[in-house]
C-alpha cells in the first residue's frame, strides 16, 4: 500500500482514537505529505532507514519558495509525525520500518522568557481602566498572568463557565484533557468589573471591539481572537517600556516561573499547565537558578576558619 492511500485513515486515527486535536491532526497531515513528496509517494513496506536517512538530509537542505529553511525543532516534528505514522501501521499490522528505527535530532532548550513581579505591575498600570475595552484588556492580563491559561483556551471561554466567587473553573486543553484552573481574587474582581460594565447577553468571555467585528446571536464573530491578544499584550508591553518579546505565552511562563521560585513541587506546576509529560514542564527549572542561588546563601553555613 501507498503512504497516501493510509494517510486519511492515519489522520482519522489521531482524532478519534489518539484523542488529538483537529489542529494538530491537520499539521501531521502536512508532515506526512512533506514525506510523500519526497518519497514520490513510496510503497510503506519498502520504507528503510536509508529512505530515513535520506528524508532527514532533504528536510535538512529544504528551502521553502521565500527561501527560508526548516529550523531543527521543525525538522524534528516532521520526523515525529512520521514515527507517528509507523507506530499506526505497526498497530494495524501494516508491513513497515519499525517506529524506533527513527531517533529524533538533539534540540537546543529553548530560552524561556518570563516577567517579573514589577514588570507585570508596569504592564498593567499603563491599562486606561476608564473604558469598557480598558477593563476587558485588565481582566485579560490579569486571568493569563494568574491561570497559566493558553492563549487559545482563554480565546474559547464563555462568560457562563467563569465562576468568580469560587475563582475555580474547568477547561478542556490539548489531547481533550480537562483540568482546573485557578484565579486570584485580582483576576476575579477585574473580571467581575468588566462583565459588569459590558450591557450585552453574549457568551464569549471577551468581545472584539473592533469596527470590523459583527454582532451575532451566538457572538462567535464579536470573540476575541488569539492574535488580537498577541497585538494588545505588544502594545501594553511598549507603554510600559518592557523591551522583552512579550507574548501570551509569555505570561504563562511567568506564571509557571512564579510558581516554581515559591516553592510549588513541579509535579503539580506540570498538572497546573496541562502538560502530560513531565519534561516538557522541566524548561522551566532552569530559570530558578538565581533563586536557588538565593536559598544557599540563606541557609548553608560556612565553616569557620
Amino acid at each position: 500500500m501507498y503512504t497516501s492511500e493510509l494517510l486519511v485513515d492515519f489522520v482519522e486515527h489521531l482524532e478519534v482514537e489518539g484523542g488529538r486535536s483537529s489542529k494538530t491532526a491537520e499539521n501531521y497531515r502536512l508532515y506526512i505529505e512533506r514525506f510523500v513528496e519526497f518519497t514520490d509517494d513510496i510503497e510503506v513496506e519498502k520504507i528503510t532507514t536509508e529512505t530515513i536517512r535520506k528524508y532527514r538530509l532533504w528536510l535538512n537542505r529544504y528551502k521553502n519558495h521565500s527561501g527560508d529553511e526548516l529550523s531543527t525543532i521543525t525538522q524534528s516534528y516532521h520526523l515525529i509525525a512520521l514515527r507517528g505514522f509507523l507506530h499506526y501501521l505497526s498497530s494495524r499490522d501494516i508491513p513497515s520500518l519499525a517506529p524506533n528505527k527513527i531517533i529524533l535530532p538533539k534540540v537546543a532548550r529553548k530560552q524561556v522568557t518570563f516577567l517579573y513581579d514589577d514588570e507585570i505591575r508596569r504592564l498593567l498600570d499603563g491599562i486606561d481602566a476608564s473604558t469598557e475595552q480598558g477593563l476587558r484588556d485588565r481582566a485579560i492580563i490579569e486571568l493569563l498572568y494568574s491561570s497559566g491559561l493558553r492563549v487559545s483556551e482563554l480565546v474559547s471561554l464563555d462568560r457562563d463557565q467563569i465562576n468568580t466567587k469560587r475563582r475555580e473553573f474547568m477547561v478542556r486543553g490539548k489531547g481533550q484533557k480537562d483540568r482546573p484552573i485557578f484565579i486570584s481574587e485580582s483576576a476575579a474582581s477585574h473580571i467581575n468589573e468588566y462583565l459588569e460594565k459590558r450591557s450585552d447577553s453574549l457568551p464569549p468571555l471577551f468581545l472584539n471591539y473592533s469596527r470590523n467585528a459583527q454582532s451575532t446571536t451566538s457572538g462567535d464573530f464579536r470573540r476575541l481572537t488569539s492574535r488580537s491578544i498577541q497585538r494588545l499584550l505588544s502594545k501594553y508591553a511598549r507603554l510600559a517600556g518592557i523591551t522583552k518579546n512579550v507574548s501570551p505565552h509569555t505570561l504563562r511562563h511567568s506564571y509557571a516561573t512564579d510558581l516554581l521560585m515559591n516553592g510549588a513541587d513541579i509535579r503539580s506546576v506540570q498538572s497546573m499547565l496541562g502538560h502530560s509529560n513531565i519534561s516538557t514542564t522541566q524548561i522551566y527549572t532552569h530559570v530558578t537558578d538565581e533563586h536557588l542561588r538565593e536559598v544557599f546563601e540563606k541557609f548553608h553555613s560556612e565553616t569557620n576558619d
